[in-house]
């Protein structure tokens, strides 16, 4: 018989959830079938599958040494030593390994905030938010690298609960990063993401001179072929998108704007300055590469410079009600703030 006590990171979730990840090698039918047997069990009675789970719970596994290895993946301890070995195995699996190559070797990641249950991040250019193949390092493995270090969480957890990013950046974009340390806090901001009850707000450079604050609507469509979307005011075709600015400082020649995100989709800031003729610095996908040229860019100046949780809302911790994280400026940005007279 092997058991497992729920933590905060695996409560909060349906029994039935919880076994497929804790057995990712038995199909539901099995599991069904080992439930009704009471085969497997919580709190020592017998279960459906539908129960929440709540911290403390202990569900146990009346199978042989050898089906649960077959359908976790993972060897059973029996002893201190064999415990001790299967721990050193677990840390040097692929999975593992890389959370750890990610966390000692990209550089910059900044932790701007973090509780029990979630983490912000403020990304630098040139790193990915989620891996694109399967051999990239990204923000993502960086994160769970950081918490095994940390003591956060521990290789036995990642079985059932992996902590993730909640929001992506475009890799060329910097800044904040929404992350969930525990179950609680991935559903959390997933929620608050998907419902827009956290403000989002950029900050970036664009070409020309503009000094009122206005709203932008449209409607995006994403040319997958070429990774590049078009913006529609007219023809309501596509995304709706919906994006506000304000004009923090401006000359003949360039404007330094904070951007508020009301909707989320691929390029959508790039996309629709551009579309007014107010294009950002060094995007080459969607702006003036002469400017671009002329200022020796290499990638978009964009960054995800704020985010504002409401005061008013019961379903959000007491800790994050009214917060407000902001990350700052990466040194190029603040370089050309200064150089280009928008300070």
């Amino acid at each position: 018989m092997q058991s497992v006590i729920i933590t905060k990171n695996q409560a909060g979730q349906r029994l039935d959830k919880f076994l497929r990840k804790y057995l990712p090698e038995a199909g539901s039918s099995f599991l069904y079938k080992m439930l009704r047997k009471k085969n497997i069990t919580l709190n020592d009675k017998k279960a459906e599958g539908k129960e929440m789970l709540v911290v403390g719970d202990k569900v146990c596994f009346f199978f042989s040494d050898e089906t649960f290895e077959k359908f976790s993946g993972r060897k059973v301890s029996v002893g201190a030593q064999e415990k001790f070995t299967n721990l050193r195995q677990a840390a040097n699996t692929a999975e593992t390994s890389a959370y750890r190559t990610a966390y000692r070797k990209l550089k910059g990641i900044m932790v701007l905030y973090e509780n029990e249950d979630v983490l912000f991040l403020n990304k630098p250019v040139g790193i990915l938010t989620q891996k694109a193949v399967p051999t990239d390092l990204s923000l993502n493995e960086w994160l769970i690298g950081y918490l095994l270090e940390t003591g956060a969480i521990t290789e036995e957890e990642l079985h059932s609960f992996h902590p993730s990013v909640c929001n992506r950046l475009d890799r060329n974009t910097s800044g904040i990063v929404l992350c969930g340390k525990s179950l609680a806090g991935s559903q959390l901001l997933s929620r608050v993401i998907k419902e827009r009850t956290v403000g989002k707000f950029y900050r970036t450079i664009c070409v020309g001179r503009l000094t009122k604050d206005e709203m932008l609507e449209g409607y995006l469509v994403k040319d997958n072929a070429t990774n590049k979307v078009t913006v529609s005011r007219g023809q309501q075709t596509g995304d709706y998108i919906k994006t506000g600015y304000h004009p923090l400082k401006a000359t003949d020649k360039y404007t330094l704007l904070e951007v508020e995100l009301f909707t989320g989709k691929t390029h959508q800031i790039r996309a629709h300055l551009a579309s007014i003729g107010h294009p950002i610095i060094g995007d080459y996908k969607y702006g003036n590469g002469k400017v671009n040229n002329q200022l020796s860019l290499e990638s978009q100046l964009l960054h995800a410079y704020r985010i504002e949780f409401p005061m008013k809302d019961d379903a959000i911790p007491e800790n994050l009600r009214g917060k407000v994280i902001t990350a700052p400026y990466p040194v190029l940005f603040q370089e050309l703030v200064q150089k280009l007279g928008l300070e």
